[in-house]
């Protein structure tokens, strides 16, 4: 039996994306679309899962939507006030939530793969984070950058607030052990580029994510949906889905 979803964002890029391959999926029903402003609860009725590539300003009445269906929820959108997530945290109780700065497996992958690194490596490797987007893109960094800079503080066991490095300008002096450079690049229809530059005395290693294709984010929060229906309600990452937790 085909899941049932209800895609809420549906006249932007990745709700455009994520309608397309979900009509042409066989295991999967779109059974709502809509856009802040329309009536949430009607279109996620019937749903089992509801996909939000929205905007956060929208995160309470899609909560209240999603829960009223009793539907899983995969929240695609970013830049969410400390509030906001207060209110998504609270909801997974009641229903299970994935929430997500980027749905490409890959990303996911670099995702671990960058924890397993930073924790691996001694010190006197310096972190620094480097994102490429589209002209268009009206925040920075990316959401996807900063929770690399997460990763990478996680493993050095301090917070990003205090060590992340925007950018650096004039005279910053020499660079610190403890921070980690963030440098956010905008130009052209770059979709989304992501490397992660661990630099030490005499060598260097990077890791890196390049999509050419919003079909890669809207596959994995397809395949995030599916997988999400039925869970016991509490909040899930991507990792749990690609089986990396």
């Amino acid at each position: 039996m085909a899941t049932k979803i209800a895609v809420i964002g549906s006249k932007g890029r990745m709700g455009q994306a994520i309608l397309t391959l979900a009509h042409a999926d066989k295991s999967l029903e779109v059974v709502g679309e809509g856009d802040f402003g329309d009536d949430l609860g009607k279109v996620t009725a019937r749903a089992q899962a509801v996909v939000d590539f929205s905007h956060r300003s929208a995160t309470e009445a899609v909560l209240k939507a999603a829960q009223a269906a009793k539907a899983a929820l995969v929240i695609g959108t970013t830049g969410h006030t400390e509030s906001e997530g207060g209110m998504i945290a609270a909801a997974s109780h009641k229903i299970p939530i994935l929430h997500s700065p980027n749905f490409s497996m890959g990303v996911n992958l670099l995702f671990y793969l960058t924890g397993q690194a930073a924790k691996a490596l001694p010190e006197g490797f310096d972190p620094e984070v480097i994102e490429i987007h589209h002209r268009l893109k009206k925040d920075a960094p990316s959401g996807t950058a900063k929770r690399l800079v997460e990763i990478l503080a996680e493993a050095r066991r301090t917070k990003p607030e205090v060590v992340a490095r925007h950018g650096r300008t004039g005279e910053p002096g020499e660079r610190t052990e403890d921070e980690i450079g963030v440098h956010a690049v905008r130009g052209g229809d770059v979709v989304g580029d992501h490397t992660v530059l661990l630099a030490g005395e005499g060598e260097r290693i990077e890791l890196s994510h390049r999509a050419s294709s919003r079909d890669v984010f809207a596959r994995g929060a397809l395949r995030a949906a599916k997988w999400l229906v039925g869970k016991p309600a509490k909040m899930y990452e991507m990792t749990d889905v690609l089986g990396l937790s």
